[in-house]
């Protein structure tokens, strides 16, 4: 009982402490309030990314896979290919036909995608996403639509100039007015609007690669450079009962027959399921998310270093003050926690304040990104732990110091 007194008359100190020189408190906290909120926002941002991809993954099916030329982390420079990736041939419609037709699969077809600008009477929206599939689209993507009709079989045969543009950027473009059998111009060329989409609410879609529009593959083939090494890809949807390998065994059968691979020979293409995908974003988000930890812990160490040398100050500021709590009874023991917990103090505000800061800043970011974000609650709670820690471990010698000091010496002191 004694010791939750004692701690409860050092932090009502602490505080008064911290009080009498608000100013420079305010700075001394304002390095963990940075190391902490650099922290906050991007783990904020990094989980809510995470969580979108995943749930993209739940929409699209756990065993979708792509065939790709070939599959790199980062694009490739389709003018510099290495020779390895420029001897493999092109994907084409006719082995997504034929992988179609395949009695493991319940569908596949040849999609592209290249950025361009959508237009109408004026009203330009930046560069979005347009995607060359089939109806099948939201098989693979999700979604509905919501408005008209998707490709018949005609318009996807023959490249009709038509076009299913997604709700948010209909409305950009028309505003009140009915988007359907208006043209509009993709990319500069013209195409008839005949549907509506809108995808789901936690899909995921890059800064710059906002899904826009969804034209017939061949219209894409026909009025557009398609970078064919990287936005060119067959996605690939198992019937129900059989597995990714099994259907990727029998994918991988087909094209090595159809490109006459011999027995021995590398295949020319590659198969990345979901889980790749997944796996590689985590590689990529782990890193960056290493890099920010080391940089934001600078900062706290930063702050950790201000900690002390305030409370070095602080210690010679309040020398007086420690000779007269020691004259009338304080010991050692709490001069000692007094200063302990002031510093722990400090840095605790610095943490509490740093995850509110981060917290808003990472909602802003991810809002700017149309990525949905949460607090990530394990990290709030170590955050709250090393900056006390930070407080205890740069607040050990000032404390020391004063702790040490005589009474006597300390009520001459001026």
């Amino acid at each position: 009982m004694r010791r939750v007194t004692r701690l409860g008359e050092n932090v009502g100190v602490a505080f008064a402490a911290l009080r009498a020189s608000t100013l420079r408190s305010a700075l001394t906290i304002l390095g963990v309030v940075i190391g902490v909120a650099t922290v906050m926002t991007m783990a904020s941002l990094v989980q809510g990314i995470r969580d979108q991809i995943v749930r993209t993954i739940e929409i699209a099916g756990p065993t979708t896979f792509y065939v790709l030329k070939v599959y790199s982390k980062t694009p490739l420079n389709p003018d510099r290919l290495p020779k390895e990736v420029r001897i493999r041939p092109d994907l084409t419609e006719a082995e997504a036909r034929r992988i179609a037709a395949l009695p493991a699969i319940a569908y596949a077809a040849l999609w592209a995608q290249v950025t361009a600008r959508l237009e109408f009477e004026g009203v330009r929206t930046q560069g979005v996403a347009v995607f060359g599939a089939d109806a099948g689209f939201t098989r693979i993507q999700g979604g509905e639509l919501v408005r008209g009709r998707w490709f018949t079989r005609a318009e996807e045969s023959g490249g009709a100039a038509v076009v299913v543009l997604r709700d948010e950027v209909a409305v950009r473009l028309f505003g009140r007015l009915d988007p359907l059998d208006r043209t509009v111009r993709v990319g500069g060329r013209p195409a008839r609007v005949i549907g509506v989409y809108e995808q789901p609410g936690n899909i995921f879609s890059p800064p710059g690669s906002e899904i826009g529009a969804i034209v017939p593959q061949r219209m894409l083939e026909r009025q557009f450079a398609i970078d064919r090494t990287n936005a060119l890809w067959i996605p690939v949807k198992p019937r129900p009962g059989v597995t990714v390998s099994e259907a990727q065994e029998a994918v991988t059968v087909l094209l090595r027959a159809g490109r006459k691979l011999r027995p021995g020979v590398p295949d020319s293409f590659d198969l990345v399921a979901q889980d790749v995908i997944l796996e590689t974003f985590n590689t990529l988000t782990g890193t960056f998310f290493l890099v920010m930890i080391g940089l934001s812990s600078i900062a706290l160490l930063v702050g950790g270093i201000g900690v002390m040398a305030i409370m070095m100050v602080s210690v010679t500021d309040r020398t007086r003050e420690i000779g007269v709590r020691k004259a009338v009874g304080a010991t050692t023991g709490d001069i000692r926690l007094q200063f302990l917990v002031e510093a722990a103090t400090l840095t605790t505000l610095g943490g509490i304040i740093g995850i509110a800061v981060g917290a808003a800043l990472g909602r802003a970011v991810s809002a700017s990104l149309d990525v949905e974000t949460g607090v990530p609650l394990g990290l709030t709670a170590l955050s709250v732990l090393v900056s006390v820690a930070i407080g205890v471990v740069f607040g050990v010698i000032p404390a020391n110091r004063a702790a040490r000091l005589d009474p006597i010496d300390a009520l001459r002191y001026e």
